[in-house]
């Protein structure tokens, strides 16, 4: 039976894609961005004890594989098991069929518009993905996707068959500053932008600006601005250092992006054709 590590599920959101959402977080994500906000849903647990003994309320423990075992029932959801993590990841993480899923779905679907999965990097569970949104579907709910666009969508349309649209991340063009922020060049994303937009799957574009970042933030936004035009939002997003690990908070700066700077950044994406854009 097909299972996926799930990290969260949140039933009610309201900022995960248009109206009211139930928002699922799935484990595991091939980038590393500096900035991001939830490093625990970058690797899987390793097993190595560290939080074992620093949970508070012993709602962890070594199972006899060798495996961190985690009792839901004792949590208190304090989050210390993620915040001593040495691995950017979280013991928390369960390993949920389709149907486990669709429950929390149909207890919440009176109340929302639909369902959007995320991460970590959701499309890594692709197939479960596709079983998954045929069943939101069935409820007459709409599926979409909030991806870092590091899956090829083109090489395998079938997700976007059953799926309303995808919010993708363009966090930078310039490859030298793509490779520093997130790991790698960068270039499936573009890709992504485009063939994503061809096919009239876009839901939305998102760019975080960072301070002092002057000639990275507008490389970023011109080209985005410059491509999508009004087919979608185009969120112009203030960096934060809240959240983001503090061996990299340095790296990046330690100061919030002002709203003015970035709201600057939203006028030059309106005045490239970005109708759309708009600062968060």
């Amino acid at each position: 039976m097909m299972r996926a590590p799930v990290n969260r599920i949140i039933p009610f959101s309201n900022v995960d894609g248009p109206g009211n959402r139930t928002s699922i977080f799935f484990q595991g994500c091939p980038f590393n961005c500096l900035f991001c906000h939830n490093p625990e849903t970058i690797h899987m647990c390793r097993g190595c004890g560290a939080c074992v003994d620093k949970c508070p309320v012993k709602a962890l423990r070594m199972d006899d594989g060798g495996r961190v075992a985690w009792d839901s029932g004792l949590c208190v959801g304090c989050d210390t098991c993620i915040h001593v993590c040495p691995h950017d990841a979280s013991p928390r993480v369960r390993w949920m069929t389709v149907e486990e899923v669709m429950a929390q779905v149909r207890r919440a679907a009176p109340y929302i518009g639909g369902v959007t999965t995320s991460g970590g990097e959701c499309t890594q569970q692709y197939d479960f993905l596709i079983a998954l949104f045929r069943e939101v579907r069935s409820l007459g709910k709409t599926c979409l996707v909030d991806s870092n666009g590091s899956f090829d969508f083109e090489a395998d349309p079938r997700l976007l068959e059953v799926c309303d649209g995808v919010m993708l991340d363009v966090k930078a063009v310039d490859r030298s500053w793509s490779e520093r922020l997130i790991g790698c060049d960068g270039e499936i994303v573009l890709r992504n932008l485009d063939y994503l937009l061809k096919a009239g799957k876009l839901q939305e574009v998102r760019t975080v600006i960072f301070p002092d970042r002057d000639a990275d933030n507008e490389t970023t936004v011109r080209y985005v601005a410059g491509h999508i035009g009004d087919a979608c939002d185009y969120k112009i997003i203030c960096y934060r250092p809240f959240g983001v690990r503090e061996r990299y908070q340095k790296l990046l700066g330690e100061d919030t992006t002002d709203s003015a700077y970035a709201e600057g950044y939203a006028r030059l994406a309106r005045k490239l054709g970005a109708g759309r854009a708009f600062v968060v």
